[in-house]
Parts: C-alpha cells; structure tokens; sequence
C-alpha cells in the first residue's frame, strides 16, 4: 500500500472482506495475458487489487463502471505491490490504482524501463502514522508525543515484542519506516507484523473496547476511522528529502497524493478504459463509504460499487467523458 508501509494476525473473516489471493500471486500465474485492445473497443481490461479495503473500493468502482457503461471484459488481479508493478512489461496488469509514493518503483519502472506511466491523481489523500486508541489518547494525553512513549514502553510489552514495547505494523508487504524509526529515534519499541489490514484493524477494536495497551501503524482514508477515532501520534516533522535515506530516516511520514499507474502499452491502446481510470477521481469519503459497504455490510464488490454509482451519477458521467 504505501511507499512507506502497513499491518494484521489471525481473524481475517471478521470483517468479510473479499481479497482472496493477495498473499501469494505472482505476475505470470494467470493464463489472461495480453492487454486491452486497441481502436476505441475496451475488451479486457487487467486490473491490479493491492491488499487494502481501501484499494479494493477503488477496484470495485472502477470495474463496475468498465463492465457496465463500457463493455468492458474486468480480469481482477489480487497482487502486491511491487508484483503488480511487473506486470506493466508483460500485458498482464493494465493498471494501479492507488499507489502511495513508491519513487523507488516509479524509478524502476516508469525511468528506467519505461514499461509504465503516471495516470493522474486520485484525489484521495493518503496520511500514514503512528495511532493508539481513543481511551488511551484521553488517559494519557501526553502519549500523543513521540518523545514520551518510552516512559509507557513497558506497558505495550508482548509475548512477540522481546521485553521492548509492542509497535504494531500490518502486512509485511507494505513498505515502511517504522523499524528504522524505532532505531533512529532510539526508541525501546519494537516492531511486530499482524499480518494484514483485517487483524490490525482487530487489534485496535478490541483495545479501544477493552481498554488495552497498543500503539500502531495504521492510515487515512480507512472507514474504520469512522468507527473508532483512532489518535495519532506526532513524531518529528516531515520536511522534503528526511525520508530520501530509509536507514536514517527520523521523521513522520508525508502525506501523500495517491495516483494511479498504468502500463505504457495500455496508455497507447485507444481503449476507454485508459481514459476511465485517467478520469477516475474521487474523495476519502467516497472511498470510505465503498470500504464499509464491503467490510463491514458484506456486501459483494459488485453490490457494493451500484450502491454507490447509483447514488453518484455526476461523478460517474465526469469520468466517461
């Protein structure tokens, strides 16, 4: 999910969600090579799903609308980050949704082997950080600052963290900061996976209800944000470049302007479905509400995406221009 990050553990059926496959595919899997036809006509369109709600909001919507007012065959593709990335050069990913920074693949992939481009804001903003739940953020105020989480750092002890504090961090896949920071702010913390964004969004619900110790990464947009307020902790503030060494990096995250990324062949292709995702643009709170519909209401991507492209027809017709 991020240039810089994300989390989870056990429990990946609480919240429903629809990712299936994102932990092991790998680019050459699928036996649906070949690219979006050229000529204005759409027929397949590849469409990478990172392992985050909110990636797969944007997936739904964007199938919906491609399958629906466009004629559009959607072959979905569960895959990580960087995966999805190698699939540019080969026809067998068309686009990326959401992409959190990743200068280093942008570097990789749109400088140097010129297999992809950039398409265009999402307009959604991404916040990455440190977060704790609600109860403890009013118990502690000063815990908000960096600088005092030593004095509790025994109080986020785990059976996992080595004697040191607990920070939670979710899928080992996304890229992250946190251990260099723990290491650079000189920290007693120590970073510990849950696994996925499904376990660490458990972990800070059953804190905040039990009144538990915890202290994660964790971001914006994400609908459960709208379920439980987490608070966010400050840490050194970002200035441009204090991130440019990951080693030495002692500051907070930056916010980021999350684009979309497509494959340099599909961009050339004529077909509408360049132009959908080129157009597509949205807010946090779109992308939120399509998350908790499929998260927590369990409804299908494809039930949850009409829901919200028939309560959205202006934004919709703004993209099929």
């Amino acid at each position: 999910m991020a240039q810089h990050w994300r989390a989870g553990a056990a429990g990946l059926a609480v919240l429903g969600l629809t990712l299936t496959a994102c932990g092991g595919a790998k680019v050459g899997d699928s036996s649906s090579a070949g690219s979006t036809s050229s000529g204005g006509k759409c027929g397949t369109f590849n469409l990478a799903v990172n392992p985050w709600v909110g990636y797969e909001a944007d997936a739904a919507v964007v199938a919906y609308v491609a399958q629906h007012d466009l004629g559009c065959t959607v072959s979905k593709k569960d895959l990580k980050e960087e995966i999805a990335w190698q699939g540019f050069g080969t026809g067998e990913i068309d686009a990326v949704l959401e992409n959190w920074g990743h200068d280093d693949l942008k570097k990789k992939y749109i400088t140097g082997q010129k297999t992809a481009v950039e398409a265009g804001s999402t307009g959604n903003k991404g916040i990455i950080g440190w977060y704790v739940p609600p109860w403890l953020a009013k118990a502690h105020p000063d815990i908000l600052d960096w600088k005092n989480l030593d004095k509790y750092a025994s109080n986020f002890k785990t059976s996992e963290s080595g004697g040191k504090g607990q920070l939670l961090d979710g899928d080992p896949s996304y890229v992250t900061n946190d251990a260099a920071l723990v290491k650079n702010l000189k920290l007693d913390f120590k970073v510990v996976y849950a696994g996925s964004e499904t376990a660490l969004i458990q972990a800070f619900r059953t804190a905040e209800k039990n009144k538990q110790w915890l202290i994660g990464y964790f971001y914006e947009p994400q609908w459960f944000l709208s379920e439980v307020p987490l608070k966010k902790v400050s840490l050194p503030a970002y200035t441009t470049g204090c991130d440019a060494d990951a080693a030495k990096v002692a500051c907070d995250y930056p916010v980021y302007d999350l684009d979309k990324i497509v494959s340099a062949s599909f961009a050339k292709s004529g077909s509408p479905a360049y132009d959908l995702v080129k157009n597509f643009n949205w807010t946090n709170d779109d992308q939120n509400t399509v998350a908790k519909y499929i998260a927590v209401d369990k409804l299908s991507d494809d039930a949850a995406a009409k829901k919200w492209v028939d309560a959205n027809p202006d934004k919709v017709k703004a993209w099929l221009k």
